[in-house]
Order: C-alpha cells, then sequence, then structure tokens
C-alpha cells in the first residue's frame, strides 16, 4: 500500500484539542507521522484550505441487509457512508432475522469487511427477538464483537426486565443503548403532543414521555451500576432528566440525531411524510436545547439515525407511512450547515463523532496521533451545495433534507490507509 502524505491541512483532533495547520504521513494503515513529514514515496494531497479530522463513528444505522436488501446493503450503506465522511459504522441489531446470536453476528462481521469500503460494526439486541422477554447471551456476543446492545425502536416497559438486564451486562462492562419512550404515553402516537399537531389532526407523544423513561432507567443504572446510553434523545425535558442523572455520576451517555439538531416539528407541516421520524421531530424550543447539549458535552454523541425506507412505505397518510430518513450522507455536511450558522461549535460537533463515540465504544479510531488508525476525512466545510435525494448514494432516497440548501462536503475519506471516496476525481 503507498504511503499518503496530506500537506497543509487545518488538522482538527478533539481528543487533545489540536487546531492548527499540520502535515500527516500515513503508512500499513496507521499514522505515522504528524507535523513537518517526509514526502518521499508518498501519495501527496493537497490540503490546503481544508479540515483534516479523524473519520466519523456513526453509532446509529439500519440497514436492509439481511432480510430487506432492497432498502439498503452493507455495501451501500458503507458506500453512503464514505461519501458522507463516516468511516465507522455500528449496524443496530433490527435486521431479519434479528441480531441475537453469535452466528449472525459474526456473518454480518464478515460481509462488511467483504463488501462495504468502512468499517462495519454490530450493536446485539438485548432480548431474544427485540420482544423484550428473554434475554440474551450478552457475554457471549460482546466476546464475538458486539460493540453494545439495543432492543432496536421498542422500549423495554418492565423495569424489573430492564433492571436485570443492566445489572447482567455491568458483569461485562457493556454498554447498553434504550429508548427513551414511555410506551402507554407514546402508544398510536406519529408526532409530537402540541398545539401545531392538534391542528393537524395528528395523534401527538408528549416529551414528558421521553422525561419518565430517562428518569425511570436512571435509577436503574444507579442502582445496579450498568453503563446505559439514552438513544436519540429528542426534548428539552429528557436534556434535563439526563443532567440531573449526570450530576449523580451515574455511568449515562446519550445520544441525538442529526435531524433533531436541524429540524422541528414545522418540517412536518403539509404532511410530509418524509419528515416523519421515531422520535417525532418537536417544537423549536426542543432544538436549541439539543444544540446546547452538544455545546455543553450534556450530549455525548451525534448520530446519522439513518433508517432507509422505500417510496411505498413513505408515500402514504401520515399516521400509516412508516418512520425514518436516511442520514449517511448528510450527518457532516447538515451539521457543518448548522456551524456555519454558528448554531453549533465545531470542536463540540466533531467530538460528538469521533472520540466520543470511540471512548463509549472502546475503539482505537476516533483520533489523530501517531500509531493511530488511518481512518481520516478531509472536508471543505464551506462548500455550498443543494440536497437532491435522487442524486444520494444510498440505496433509499427518504430524506427530509430533499432540496435544503447546505454546506460542507467531504473531499477525501480514508480507512485503514486506503482512500475509499476522493471527490477530487469525481
Amino acid at each position: 500500500m503507498t504511503p499518503i502524505v496530506i500537506l497543509g491541512a487545518r488538522v482538527i483532533d478533539p481528543e487533545t484539542g489540536h487546531d492548527d495547520i499540520a502535515d500527516i504521513r500515513i503508512e500499513h494503515g496507521h499514522i505515522t507521522d504528524f507535523g513537518n513529514v517526509d514526502i518521499d514515496g508518498a501519495d501527496v494531497i493537497d490540503g490546503g484550505g481544508l479540515i483534516l479530522s479523524p473519520g466519523l463513528i456513526d453509532m446509529r444505522v439500519v440497514t436492509g441487509e439481511p432480510g430487506a436488501e432492497h432498502k439498503e446493503t452493507l455495501m451501500t450503506a458503507g458506500q453512503a457512508a464514505a461519501a458522507g465522511g463516516v468511516t465507522s459504522m455500528v449496524v443496530m441489531p433490527q435486521t431479519e432475522p434479528i441480531i441475537d446470536d453469535m452466528s449472525l453476528l459474526a456473518h454480518l462481521q464478515e460481509s462488511g469487511r467483504e463488501t462495504s469500503p468502512v468499517n462495519v460494526y454490530c450493536a446485539g439486541a438485548l432480548t431474544k427477538g427485540l420482544k423484550s422477554e428473554a434475554m440474551t447471551e450478552i457475554g457471549l456476543m460482546s466476546e464475538a464483537g458486539a460493540l453494545f446492545f439495543s432492543n432496536g425502536e421498542t422500549p423495554i416497559a418492565d423495569s424489573r426486565l430492564m433492571r436485570r438486564l443492566l445489572s447482567y451486562s455491568s458483569a461485562f462492562n457493556a454498554l447498553i443503548a434504550h429508548r427513551a419512550v414511555d410506551p402507554y404515553l407514546s402508544n398510536g402516537a406519529c408526532a409530537h403532543e402540541s398545539d401545531f399537531s392538534s391542528r393537524l389532526g395528528l395523534t401527538g407523544a408528549p416529551s414528558a414521555s421521553e422525561r419518565i423513561m430517562v428518569q425511570r432507567d436512571a435509577a436503574l443504572a444507579e442502582l445496579t451500576g450498568g453503563r446505559l446510553l439514552v438513544d436519540l434523545l429528542s426534548s428539552e425535558d429528557g436534556l434535563t432528566a439526563l443532567r440531573r442523572a449526570k450530576d449523580r455520576d451515574i455511568d449515562i451517555s446519550a445520544s441525538v440525531s442529526i435531524h433533531h439538531l436541524c429540524l422541528n416539528e414545522m418540517d412536518i407541516g403539509a404532511y410530509r411524510t418524509f419528515a416523519k421520524l421515531d422520535p417525532p421531530l418537536r417544537e423549536e424550543s426542543d432544538r436549541q436545547a439539543l444544540l446546547a447539549g452538544i455545546n455543553d458535552g450534556s450530549i455525548d454523541v451525534i448520530v446519522s439515525g439513518h433508517d432507509p425506507r422505500g417510496a411505498g412505505e413513505k408515500r402514504l397518510p401520515f399516521d400509516q407511512a412508516a418512520a425514518g430518513a436516511v442520514g449517511l450522507e448528510i450527518l457532516l455536511a447538515a451539521g457543518l450547515t448548522l456551524v456555519a450558522d454558528e448554531q453549533l461549535d465545531l470542536i463540540a460537533f466533531l467530538t460528538a463523532l469521533t472520540i466520543n463515540p470511540a471512548t463509549l465504544l472502546g475503539l482505537k479510531s476516533g483520533r489523530i496521533a501517531e500509531g493511530a488508525p488511518a481512518d481520516l476525512i478531509l472536508f471543505d466545510a464551506h462548500k455550498p451545495w443543494v440536497c437532491d435525494a435522487d442524486d444520494l448514494v444510498s440505496g433509499s432516497k427518504n430524506t427530509p433534507f430533499d432540496g435544503r440548501r447546505l454546506q460542507g462536503k467531504t473531499v477525501v475519506t480514508i480507512v485503514g490507509g486506503k482512500i475509499v471516496f476522493d471527490a477530487r476525481s469525481a
């Protein structure tokens, strides 16, 4: 593999706070020199005017493989990830069949290595078939490579079961990701409960549903010593409960989707099903609170929430349409647009997509240092463009960003020292 040298880029490493012009040399899949480097025998990339950062780590990607390959395969998801600056993605367990045993976990990991241009990891199912009844073999699946465990979109209403899961997982230091939804308060809802959704005639889920579940799960994490990730935080109510839990030194963290940082409930106006998400888009005050949570570090991780859906699942009456949107190619650009609008701090944004998920998942990537994996991205933070859903690489095109003006584009994506996406040749 030919060495790669990137010259004169603005290098940002969120782990150390480094933010300065520098050169980097890559050999044998790792960063071998950082500063003023030797260019002999290397493929030289001019980084002038561009930002070099660790590759993004997306902790929440739903694919159609196995079982629904017409929506998305690991290959198309990987290609979309590379185009969006994502160098590592974690596949959620709600495939067909469910990722609830070691054999399927191993199969998907091997398939990812063979077909995807980016690193593919898996999250294991918390319960068999995601039915919230019997625990899976968390210990064995951890040893087999599952980075964390989730019950997918289905919250676990049984507090005794959730306590057992957190207690058992603590023996393996396994991370438990759980949706903060009270299933009784949110049953049948398709939007956020507000005056706006009432005017549209849509059944809404109150943000109190999220707060209640954050409080319950935080109490159980405190009781058991388990590691808890609040999956897809969406409201100011939920954020307030999260901050109170963190003040008690509970091992709790949280993720938020890029969609909930950029959009609010008004984006479902005229019954736009491509903006129907789970959790639902909430009020502008919630969006502003979530942005503040990223900027002050209360919310640890930003995810794409990538969830491919066919047109037939979206082009239905709002209450019947499937929730979900693709996000791998939008993640970086949407965040950089918020940075350009001075709503989001650049370092906080990159921290939530690199070193924070790397630390939670125990990965060596997510940082720029000698000896670190060469999973890197070079991007133009000022490049304006208009999102056209038809141009997306993803196998599905369901995005609420269709037609929106964005700022920021991936130029080069490097995974394991190999260039897997290069817009310079496009």
